[in-house]
């Protein structure tokens, strides 16, 4: 497939873009996989992921880790990072914000397996670590631990 027909769509990718000012208004693109008919994993890795409290506005922090097993698409990543981005002014609970997002990317992508692990950082003393995943892993793709150790504090 030439790269035009692959990417000839995208409207974010190779110009000026602004943060989207909310997720709902965020503009997730995909192309076409390359690859389709190869079952592989794809890992995105988004350690510095912010949103805000719904009831106090304070922010939150999370290192986020996607992996999906692609069928017919792809996520463009310029828009997969403004779309995360765009959580930074949103006030929305860590479950709510996690699970939103593997939804939303399942919705634009139909990939044949996906996961998140969202690993927040502790508010009040205590860390909240959400897991979302759509079934099985398929078969014959590896997919590594996600990477991310348990909360230790100081100790």
């Amino acid at each position: 497939m030439a790269d035009k027909e692959i990417y000839g769509n995208l409207t974010q990718l190779g110009g000026a873009t602004t943060l989207p000012e909310s997720p709902d208004k965020a503009e997730l693109e995909r192309v076409p996989n390359p690859q389709a008919g190869t079952a592989y994993c794809v890992r995105f890795t988004a350690p510095e992921f912010t949103s805000l409290c719904p009831i106090t506005g304070q922010p939150d922090f999370a290192h986020l880790v996607l992996d999906y097993v692609p069928d017919q698409w792809l996520v463009e990543s310029k828009s997969l990072k403004l779309y995360l981005g765009s959580f930074r002014n949103h006030g929305a609970f860590h479950e709510d914000c996690t699970v939103s997002i593997a939804k939303r990317l399942i919705e634009t992508l139909e990939p044949q397996w996906l996961r998140i692990g969202g690993y927040w950082y502790p508010r009040g003393g205590i860390p909240i670590d959400i897991f979302y995943q759509t079934g099985p892993i398929p078969q014959d793709v590896w997919v590594p631990d996600q990477g991310v150790p348990p909360y230790r504090g100081r100790g």
